[in-house]
């Protein structure tokens, strides 16, 4: 697999944060709220840093202990479809439960990073990631027979690390821009018009990319 294949891979990392950055559900309409009642706009950028920081955890709870299992060279084929699996599954659960946690529904504003972090888990966002990172695992990863089981855990740890910052930037990036319209231009009014339910988008995005990513692997 070339440059081309690679870069596509990390458009998707980039794409996929600004898709999570956009969707209401990922917390920004929270900053906006944050900011209004703090009525300062300091208080947006920190509201904002916090839903970042609750995200990064959430991506690495799910990439980093997949960084060790991809550097098992020789079942990449199998982790991969496996993984994809998961994500599908995931997508088809959403899809068919309407059900969401009572907990998630409250959150006070020094409580976002955590918020952020469970609602990222719930929602199945780092799982979105997990076929695209362990597709630039196959491109990146060095042939099996010349290389220590160590080495590769360490770049895979590495690459998880990067995939996920990229993402989450891409994410804050998205979110910012739509907590900054409302707060300065738009007002809290124009939430109740732009916040749309993609809850079944959502679902089905995880299943279009678990099942390019079983496309991919096989």
């Amino acid at each position: 697999m070339g440059a081309e294949h690679t870069a596509a891979l990390w458009a998707a990392v980039v794409a996929s944060g600004l898709y999570h950055g956009a969707n209401p559900g990922m917390g920004w309409p929270l900053a906006v709220s944050a900011a209004m009642f703090e009525r300062r706009a300091g208080a947006l950028l920190k509201a904002l840093a916090a839903l970042g920081v609750g995200h990064l955890l959430a991506m690495l709870v799910v990439l980093a202990p997949f960084s060790i299992i991809a550097s098992l060279a020789a079942l990449q084929i199998q982790i991969r479809l496996g993984a994809a699996t998961l994500v599908i599954g995931l997508g088809v659960y959403l899809l068919l439960s309407n059900r969401h946690p009572r907990f998630l529904q409250r959150v006070a504003p020094h409580r976002l990073a955590l918020w952020s972090f469970l609602v990222a888990t719930a929602h199945g966002a780092a799982l979105m990631l997990l076929p695209i990172y362990l597709g630039l695992c196959a491109v990146g990863a060095p042939d099996a027979a010349h290389a220590a089981a160590g080495q590769l855990m360490r770049e895979g740890v590495l690459q998880a690390g990067l995939v996920a910052l990229t993402h989450t930037l891409a994410m804050m990036a998205a979110g910012g821009v739509a907590a900054a319209a409302i707060y300065y231009w738009l007002g809290l009014r124009a939430i109740s018009t732009v916040w749309i339910n993609l809850d079944k988008l959502w679902a089905g995005s995880l299943i279009g990319v678990g099942a390019v990513a079983i496309a991919l692997a096989v």
